[in-house]
């Protein structure tokens, strides 16, 4: 459906013009995910002032890289989630309990991870007392809701044409399916961990993800960057089919850096 035929699509149906659209007011769901996201956004950003001051390592369980990419990821995710499914048919009711639930969630998770770094343990896999127990099946359990609520919108994406200018249905279903993988990615990170961990094998558990961590960083942004590219694509003179070719060879590259990365990831597993 090009630009022209979607907007006479809405207006059959009776729903103003993308034009239109855009100056109606802001759902409360929509604030709501706003604001939370530039929250955890600005987090991440002041962790990384926090690690220029405080030093440490980088990399490894305790660091405060975690608090700065988690905080920058579940915002920049929790962003174009809300932004991009007001393009998916689903109802107004039930994209406002997904959204609230999954934004909750992001705060979850991003907040246990940050008290677990400025109390200096891992914030995964770490049972070494009850309360990091708590913690770590927290974030655990947080990850499946994630798991849980994307899914839906995947599935209704694919359900019914999502909206929108020329490739956006296409950027919408990749970037999903794609997102998709990266949780699954990110859960099986967590199974062996655990798995490790409750044999006894704590610090083989926390290098146990370093294999995975590639698949899992890459495939998380796909929601973001193939969408992005296509609303700001309708920005541009070409027509839509250059736009769709274009979404189209951005989705084939991306699946291809998400290939490339799964292989490295059972070579090395």
């Amino acid at each position: 459906m090009d630009d022209r035929s979607a907007q006479a699509h809405d207006i059959h149906r009776g729903t103003p013009p993308a034009t239109t659209r855009a100056a109606a007011p802001t759902p409360a769901v929509d604030r709501l995910c706003l604001v939370t996201a530039a929250a955890l956004i600005v987090s991440g950003l002041a962790h990384l002032l926090v690690f220029a001051v405080d030093g440490g390592a980088w990399y490894g369980p305790v660091s405060w890289r975690k608090p700065v990419t988690f905080g920058l990821s579940f915002g920049a995710t929790l962003l174009a989630v809300a932004w991009f499914t007001s393009y998916v048919s689903v109802s107004a009711r039930l994209r406002s309990a997904l959204l609230t639930v999954f934004a909750l969630d992001c705060v979850v998770e991003v907040g246990g991870i940050t008290l677990q770094a400025w109390r200096r343990v891992p914030s995964h896999l770490d049972m070494e007392t009850p309360f990091d127990t708590a913690v770590s099946m927290t974030l655990a359990v947080g990850g499946g809701v994630l798991v849980v609520v994307l899914t839906v919108f995947a599935v209704a994406s694919f359900r019914r044409r999502p909206s929108g200018p020329a490739g956006m249905p296409l950027a919408l279903r990749s970037g999903f399916v794609i997102l998709l993988v990266g949780l699954a990615s990110g859960a099986a990170m967590i199974a062996r961990g655990v798995v490790l961990t409750r044999t006894g094998h704590q610090e083989a558990a926390y290098h146990s993800t370093a294999p995975l961590k590639p698949l899992h960083g890459v495939s998380l942004h796909a929601v973001l960057l193939l969408p992005a590219l296509a609303w700001l694509l309708a920005r541009t003179p070409w027509d839509a089919a250059v736009r769709r070719r274009i979404v189209a060879m951005a989705v084939g590259a991306y699946a291809a850096a998400v290939a490339g990365t799964a292989v490295w990831a059972l070579v090395t597993y």
